[in-house]
């Protein structure tokens, strides 16, 4: 029998498996990218940054990848009720939150994957054009539009996208904890099912 969204007090197996994995991959992507960006400027630690980019970009391309699947999930799936006893105010900023999330996950790769088709390297100070390739499987095409643009502006749009990217990180870091936050609370204070909908271990609260 097919579960009815509507009453359902949680989300899809489908949703809460591409959440999680989603969740998992970003939050230990963003440490590993920020050694990363430390680790190439100093010789002792360069060529171990050079072998973990190109398993930074394919995990970025998964995210991607894996945010659009969700995304159309969601979009195909209706979601669990939020509590009644939540306030219009709470139940927008819940919707909205959410909407955000999306726009980040789909924002981070994206501007990563501009940076690399770019060629530009921000740490060399020149271009360096490295095909991306999904685990060594087969290669990512580029961004289109952008190899194709004179070096100048090649160089403007990497050093714009990377910046993007790196600032992204720390939006994305603030929005996930302040969710973790909201979901806690939920979970402790209002004694509601918020939390639960998301975690299968958890039995919602009669």
């Amino acid at each position: 029998m097919t579960r009815d969204p509507t009453t359902s007090p949680r989300y899809t197996t489908v949703a809460i498996t591409l959440h999680w994995v989603l969740a998992i991959l970003v939050l230990s992507m963003i440490p590993i990218g920020w050694w990363m960006g430390d680790a190439i400027l100093v010789k002792e630690t360069r060529a171990q940054a050079l072998e973990i980019f190109p398993l930074h970009k394919a995990t970025g391309m998964t995210i991607l990848a894996l945010t659009v699947m969700r995304l159309l999930w969601r979009l195909s799936h209706k979601p669990p009720p939020l509590p009644q006893a939540m306030q219009a105010w709470e139940q927008t900023v819940a919707r909205a939150t959410h909407w955000m999330f999306y726009a980040l996950l789909l924002a981070m790769p994206l501007s990563g994957w501009i940076y690399s088709s770019a060629g530009y390297s921000e740490a060399f100070r020149t271009f360096i054009n490295v095909p991306v390739t999904w685990f060594g499987l087969f290669t990512v095409p580029e961004f289109p539009g952008v190899s194709t643009q004179p070096d100048e502006a090649r160089k403007a749009i990497g050093l714009t996208a990377v910046f993007i990217h790196s600032k992204l990180a720390w939006v994305m870091l603030t929005l996930a904890g302040l969710h973790v936050a909201a979901a806690l609370k939920h979970h402790f204070v209002n004694k509601d099912d918020v939390l639960t909908r998301m975690l299968p271990f958890l039995k919602p609260k009669a």
